[in-house]
């Protein structure tokens, strides 16, 4: 039986600053409030915004470099999965959303920084480039003709 697949990309500002607590281990746990946009147009025309917040978990070395070099308002790219939890408070049951940060890139934006590094969880592994968009793709020129002229003869080849 084949696996499901369970992928998120969000791009998108802080919201706050991030929030980084450490286990009893040591380990990091750093949670980011990630803002996007969407913009669609209303039956009569009218631009309309909507803004979604995701709530990001990064772990680890990952969840350390988050906490030293985000900041709220900052463009960030996040790749991770999504993880549906819940608990139970005064004896109402909650339901939360994460999504769990496996990548994390510093965008440009925010406190007037440009782009910065970038981190994965994967200590070796690099991460991911930014894609490429590729220049237009222009025709190449006609063949221009030899111009050898009709007393060029096989003969004439050194090979």
């Amino acid at each position: 039986m084949a696996r499901g697949v369970n992928k998120v990309i969000l791009v998108g500002n802080l919201g706050n600053d991030p929030d980084v607590k450490y286990t009893q281990a040591g380990m990091a746990i750093t949670t980011l409030s990630v803002a996007t946009t969407s913009v669609r147009k209303d039956r009569d025309g009218n631009q309309v915004e909507k803004t979604e917040w995701h709530r990001v978990k990064l772990f680890g070395k990952l969840g350390e470099i988050a906490g030293e070099y985000l900041r709220k308002g900052r463009q960030v790219y996040i790749e991770g999965r999504i993880e549906y939890g819940s608990y139970e408070k005064d004896g109402i049951k909650h339901y939360t959303t994460d999504i769990i940060a496996d990548e994390m890139q510093m965008l440009g934006g925010g406190d007037g920084e440009r782009g910065g590094g970038g981190a994965s969880r994967g200590g070796d592994r690099p991460s991911r480039p930014a894609p490429r968009q590729e220049a237009p793709r222009r025709e190449a020129p006609a063949a221009k003709s030899n111009d050898f002229g009709d007393d060029f003869a096989d003969d004439d080849i050194p090979f």
